[in-house]
């Protein structure tokens, strides 16, 4: 375990000089795991920084970081941290102008980028960002046409390094001890759910500390593995990869492609993992599909094994004994099933499994605990350095995140917001000296989110305090509680409920392309796109059946009255969700007002006019009439 007063360069040094042999990376290449030991991690670090150096970069200075998970990602963090320097995570998705806005706001003066795509959006916008100097790449694949000055290899930058090193050897050590834990790490952006993204500023004490009292709770050694596949952009990978990876000594691996992801995670099986509710409904989603398929002897078996799994989980939620008969009636559906789901889905060695970002619907928490899968809840945010509540081992409540890490507070305002202490906080926002004020007070963050504390020290969150919907008749409900409930049917994508200030609840429902998509060709029903398949009157009864089922678990109030299936998927291409898939829910709500509108009236049919995207950037114009379907107290009638 490394020192958590330290930089994450120095860290690197610790850990190079007391365990050189140890494997630091691993990354999947060709089909082949290739390692590399915090010697060989360190020396990268160290001719890259150098490298760097002969670039200009100084103390103070802003590099910025876009492409997949990579080792090059991290090493390219290391390398500018260990002059003192700044690292600016931008996730590979980002359109041009999304970038632009970044690399202007944070003084970039050097860009990182994974490949020719990234490359080109650089150079797409080129004009909008004057600082930048440097492109670094560092996968040469189509790059060998490209004669511009401002571009080169990470290689290259390698090479430079070295030359530097042969001159002034004790140079980089020099640099690296230079850092203090109070020194800014990172600018880690925030989702920009209401507007343009915040350029969150975190120190290594703010991550550091984060990672020590987390790992008070949770300990981990140099022999757990983790697999980094969410974008290093986003504070939850940054919190894991970085913090967790530098101050525990685990093995950080990285998948061959983002879409081998669930792959690799069979092949590693590690003993930790973070991700946001998505993944773990995914997960599910893709097994309810797959049992369904199965032969008639899986599937009688696993009806024999859920409701023991599901007993067992219920048991351990409301810290209830299990009983003998119970215990042997487990071991046995172990045995023959859920062991073999948890080796299917990569979670056979998973000590714990941590879900954040925004709620997990308690169906497929009850799934995962039924099978044997430690999923815990936390609560956090990028300026509280990604957690700062988490559910302890033994101790889940279902519906709360957990109760406070050590060394921080956590108190409710008269208004019933959750504010935090503690010392992972961060510095403010840069450049936004009013949201810094606004958002940190007295040392204490305003989170922006409703909630509670029980009598035992848990934490219930709520929502968004401007997101919770409140209707006319004074009731008041969570959006998020009841698109969890909507998005648990393994057909239902995504979900935006909407009621605030409006007489009932209604929704706007993305179908599941891929199991819609299966279950259409299994019920011989021909269709060619998504728009297509989500106007079927066949796929339409189909969702108005999943719903009808979700309302009888939801309050009588808070039951969905009429829902549309949506055209088009929500994309955060559209600035419909933010990079980590958040709904941006009020500009979901300005884009397609007039179809909300619709929903409050007795139309039967609403007729729209929406714009699809292209990832080539062309954009077509839409014209279709989505069929309003009214929920009635039985089945419904459309």
């Amino acid at each position: 375990m490394s020192s958590s007063n330290k930089t994450f360069p120095q860290s690197l040094l610790e850990w190079a000089s007391k365990a050189s042999d140890h494997v630091a990376l691993r990354e999947k290449d060709f089909g082949i795991w290739n390692e590399i030991t915090y010697e060989a991690y360190l020396e990268q670090v160290k001719f890259l920084s150098l490298g760097f150096s002969k670039l200009g970069i100084q103390r103070g200075d802003k590099v910025a970081i876009i492409g997949d998970n990579r080792p090059e990602w991290v090493m390219s963090e290391l390398a500018v941290q260990s002059l003192g320097g700044i690292s600016v995570g931008i996730y590979q998705e980002s359109l041009p102008n999304e970038i632009s806005y970044i690399l202007d706001h944070s003084d970039a003066t050097i860009v990182v980028v994974e490949d020719q795509e990234q490359v080109d959006k650089v150079f797409e916008i080129r004009e909008e960002i004057p600082k930048v100097k440097k492109i670094i790449y560092y996968d040469p694949r189509g790059m060998r046409n490209y004669q511009d000055e401002a571009v080169i290899s990470f290689q290259e930058v390698q090479a430079l390094g070295k030359e530097f090193a042969a001159d002034q050897p004790l140079y980089f050590e020099k640099e690296v001890q230079k850092g203090t834990e109070h020194d800014i790490a990172i600018f880690c952006y925030t989702s920009g759910t209401t507007g343009n993204p915040k350029g969150t500023m975190l120190t290594y004490k703010n991550l550091l500390d984060m990672a020590k009292n987390l790992s008070t709770i949770d300990p981990l050694t140099e022999k757990d593995e983790y697999v980094s596949f969410l974008p290093l952009a986003w504070i939850g990978e940054q919190m894991m990869t970085m913090a967790m990876g530098l101050y525990n000594g685990i093995t950080i691996n990285f998948p061959e492609e983002p879409t081998t992801v669930l792959d690799n995670l069979r092949e590693i099986g590690p003993q930790v993992m973070f991700s946001p509710p998505r993944i773990y409904e995914d997960m599910l989603s893709k097994f309810q599909v797959k049992i369904q398929d199965a032969g008639w002897l899986k599937r009688k078996m696993y009806e024999w094994c859920k409701p023991i799994g599901q007993k067992v989980a219920h048991a351990h939620f409301e810290n209830r004994p299990v009983s003998f008969r119970t215990k042997l009636q487990y071991k046995i559906a172990d045995y023959f099933m859920f062991s073999a789901i948890r080796d299917h889905l990569g979670l056979l060695n998973m000590k714990r499994a941590y879900t954040g970002g925004a709620p997990l619907g308690p169906d497929v928490f009850e799934f995962f605990h039924s099978i044997g899968v430690n999923v815990k809840s936390i609560y956090g945010q990028t300026e509280v350095s990604g957690i700062a509540i988490v559910h302890r081992d033994g101790d889940i409540k279902l519906d709360s995140v957990g109760i406070p890490l050590p060394g921080t507070e956590v108190k409710i305002s008269e208004e019933g917001e959750i504010l935090i202490r503690s010392s992972s906080i961060c510095k403010g926002y840069y450049k936004n000296e009013n949201s810094s004020k606004e958002t940190i007070q007295s040392g204490w963050l305003h989170s922006g989110d409703a909630g509670r504390v029980d009598e035992e020290g848990h934490l219930y969150v709520i929502d968004r305090i401007k997101d919770v919907i409140r209707l006319e008749s004074g009731e008041m409900f969570s959006p998020q509680f009841i698109e969890n409930k909507l998005k648990f049917s393994s057909y239902i994508q995504e979900a935006v409920a909407i009621g605030k200030d409006r007489p009932y609840v209604v929704a706007m429902i993305n179908i599941d392309m891929e199991n819609v998509g299966r279950w259409a060709e299994k019920n011989q029903i021909s269709y060619t796109t998504y728009t297509d398949l989500s106007s079927k009157r066949e796929v339409l009864a189909l969702i108005q059946k999943q719903v009808n089922e979700i309302n009888q678990t939801l309050p009588e109030k808070a039951r969905v009255k009429k829902f549309v299936l949506l055209y088009k998927e929500l994309d955060a291409d559209d600035e419909e969700l933010t990079r980590t898939k958040k709904v941006r829910r009020q500009f979901v709500a300005q884009k397609y007002e007039a179809l909300i509108n619709g929903m409050y009236t007795e139309n039967e049919q609403i007729k729209v006019e929406g714009k699809i995207r292209y990832r080539d950037g062309n954009e077509q114009t839409i014209h279709t009439t989505l069929q309003v379907i009214f929920m009635g107290e039985g089945e419904g009638a459309a």
